[in-house]
């Protein structure tokens, strides 16, 4: 992004599912950048991600493996340090997430609506932290 380029509207990576098999999607947010008045970010923009519940921190190992799995609730998952890459059972599609400014996911394949959920590998030879972030 420019200099004093506002972008309109979020972008992330999100797990989702189709027909009962998890996929690899880039979403677009709805709600849109506004320019913040807020003391210590006047003129900063942001964007409301809504409602959250039960906000964690998780420290994982270097090169864990998370293996297949469902999301528990639908979340955000920002990956403030280290690596993650995710695939889904069926497809060659992988999804690699660096944590830091772009490390920001949704991840929705809850067993109510993907039959396998996804795998998750971090293969830093670094602990790679996450904040979990349920929506409400």
């Amino acid at each position: 992004m420019a200099a004093n380029q506002t972008p309109k509207h979020l972008t992330i990576t999100a797990i989702s599912a189709k027909d009962g098999a998890s996929t690899i999607e880039c979403w677009k947010l709805d709600a849109p950048f506004a320019i913040s008045s807020g003391a210590g970010v006047t003129g900063a923009a942001f964007t409301q991600l809504g409602t959250i519940e039960n906000l964690s921190y998780a420290v994982i190992p270097p090169r864990f493996d998370g293996g297949l799995h469902n999301a528990p609730v639908v979340q955000y998952v920002a990956f403030t340090s280290g690596e993650a890459v995710i695939s889904v059972p069926g497809s060659d599609e992988k999804a690699f997430i660096k944590g830091g400014k772009d490390g920001l996911i949704f991840v929705a394949d809850t067993a109510s609506i993907s039959k396998k959920g996804h795998s998750t590998q971090y293969p830093s030879d670094k602990e790679t932290t996450a904040l979990q972030i349920p929506t409400a």
